[in-house]
């Protein structure tokens, strides 16, 4: 299956109280997806269920998350969350929630 292959930097900006971190610290690593994760974040942020920036948060980290449920899928961890991700993913993909 072919991939696009990202590089997903984290950076500990502040800390809860809006501080900033006694030592900086940042992640890098790199992720691979077989969905174009960028153009998911642009269409979950004009979808209006969210600002922009809980929209991209949401989006990113369900399209981390969903690829290593899918390229683990047998994994038990995943066991009891499979058919409810994807009844998640259906409504989500069915467009904006309405209410």
């Amino acid at each position: 299956m072919k991939q696009h292959r990202y590089r997903i930097t984290v950076e500990h900006l502040a800390d809860k109280d809006g501080q900033p971190p006694a030592t900086p610290a940042s992640l890098t690593f790199e992720a691979l997806n077989h969905d174009d994760i960028i153009a998911i974040a642009e269409r979950m942020k004009g979808r209006g269920d969210f600002d922009a920036q809980t929209a991209t948060n949401l989006a990113i980290g369900l399209k981390l998350f969903s690829e290593v449920m899918l390229m683990n899928r047998q994994h038990p961890l995943f066991a009891e969350l499979g058919p409810h991700f994807g009844d998640f993913m259906k409504r989500l993909k069915s467009g904006p929630a309405q209410g």
